[in-house]
């Protein structure tokens, strides 16, 4: 795949410094379209372009990653650290508790993402027709109630509903968080952000192996360990989607928080991503054009690769800690590292990209990685237990390839419907890869699991040659 050499589909105004990779929008007034940015400069300036110092945007610019990087930094963080709960609490002896059986801890792991798979075309329609601010902070909610009454559960069936409902609500959050890179950042600043609202995979890893440390060592006559965990983490969550309610703006032409003219330059610096900010109107011969455009399916093939190897180390990554040979306690707390990893590759990568404009060539680098990592695991005698260890840290690199992804699309994309479905596309491919990945692997294949790292080391490859 061409990498970022792709040719644009035509020629816009260049910007130095940002991706040449981009399908320009028409431009205002050619298509119809009424993009609310158009309309908002023009009340506010009569269409003219509006003149600002570096110095005012470089504050307005601090003031929208303060306000609204935060927040999606946040949301990002609960969506992971609710759905990793499964993982974190596999080595407390769910499958006892609940009595699972089989592929029954696998299913719970795909379910999520089957889910978010099932609601991804409504998820892309809501984000165009309703205020994305409001649709996340209602998702979180959701999300976070759905864990909550998940620790009532007490049998497969029961844990696979509300895992279902906990992956349908989070299927909002991943394409939100790409729309609302696009709608607040130039294009040369939205890869850096990207990685940095992919960077709570690695803190989540940190922070939800501190909590399930803590969380673990509450005995109970009521409840079981997972049931404690689960109750925090989505009460947690529920409290955070009413920050977000009262403080994330829908669109910079909605923040309250900034000043008239504040809004103005937030939309006006956007003009050269010739990408519009919130239409709101359903473009179905974009939707067309989404299906017809080859890069599509490039990174279709490549999210499903990656996500393939992802979802099978995410549900089965503590339990392959811990068949090194170590107790539960220090497989919950040799995690750390794995986050601390993951942060810096997916924020140094973030950098290398944005940095060299080789999106392509950066997630071709980072794929051998995991690639060696996995080798190394399956190779090494279970008696070396420190550089099995090493191996898997190796493995955590692969968190830094699929925001690379999202970046690589979101950027080479026009159009706020088309944006989105392009979104959707790469997210189903995302969740297509995580619902087979759990079932690669199987308790029965303890301590080894052979066959599920064999068919990693396989999608890591793919990954890097789709991209290269």
């Amino acid at each position: 795949m061409g990498a970022d050499n792709m040719k644009p589909e035509s020629q816009t105004n260049h910007v130095e410094g940002e991706d040449d990779n981009i399908t320009p929008a028409p431009p205002p007034g050619t298509s119809g379209l009424r993009d609310k940015a158009t309309e908002f400069l023009t009340s506010h300036s009569g269409g003219e372009q509006v003149t600002f110092s570096y110095e005012e945007e470089k504050a307005v610019l601090r003031r929208i990653d303060t306000r609204v990087l935060v927040l999606i930094l946040g949301a990002y963080f609960f969506q992971q650290l609710d759905k990793s709960s499964l993982s974190y609490v596999s080595i407390f002896g769910i499958s006892e508790d609940a009595k699972l059986q089989g592929s029954e801890y696998s299913w719970l792991g795909s379910i999520l993402y089957l889910a978010q798979l099932v609601m991804q075309p409504a998820a892309a329609f809501i984000l165009v027709k309703l205020p994305t601010g409001k649709v996340i902070a209602s998702a979180i909610f959701l999300w976070g109630s759905s864990l909550a009454i998940m620790s009532a559960c007490t049998d497969f069936k029961s844990l696979l509903g509300l895992r279902f409902c906990l992956g349908s609500f989070e299927a909002m959050i991943a394409p939100s968080c790409v729309a609302v890179t696009q709608m607040w950042w130039r294009r040369s600043e939205q890869t850096l952000r990207t990685s940095y609202w992919n960077a709570m995979n690695g803190v989540t890893a940190i922070v939800g192996s501190l909590f399930t440390y803590g969380l673990g060592h509450i005995d109970s006559e009521r409840l079981f360990k997972y049931q404690i965990i689960f109750l925090f983490c989505g009460l947690l969550t529920v409290l955070y989607s009413v920050v977000v309610l009262i403080l994330m703006p829908d669109s910079p032409m909605e923040a309250k928080y900034l000043s008239s003219r504040e809004k103005v330059i937030a939309v006006e610096r956007l003009r050269a991503n010739q990408m519009g900010v919130a239409s709101r109107e359903w473009r179905w011969e974009h939707v067309k054009e989404t299906f017809l455009d080859l890069k599509t399916w490039c990174w279709f093939v490549a999210i499903v690769a990656i996500s393939i190897a992802s979802g099978g180390i995410s549900t089965f990554g503590s339990l392959i800690v811990r068949d090194f040979g170590y107790t539960k306690f220090e497989a919950i707390l040799f995690n750390i590292p794995f986050g601390v990893i993951q942060v810096v590759v997916i924020i140094g990568s973030g950098w290398v990209a944005t940095r060299f404009q080789r999106k392509g060539l950066t997630i071709a680098g980072v794929s051998l990685l995991p690639a060696t990592g996995t080798l190394i695991m399956l190779t090494v005698p279970r008696q070396y237990k420190g550089v099995l260890l090493f191996g898997y840290y190796l493995v955590s690199c692969l968190a830094a390839i699929t925001p690379l992804i999202y970046a690589w699309q979101a950027q080479n994309t026009a159009g706020d419907t088309k944006k989105k479905c392009t979104s959707g596309v790469v997210f189903v491919g995302m969740c297509t890869g995580n619902v087979i990945g759990p079932l690669l692997f199987s308790p029965s294949q303890a301590p080894v699991y052979r066959e599920g790292l064999i068919a990693d080391l396989i999608m890591f490859l793919t990954v890097g040659a789709v991209s290269a």
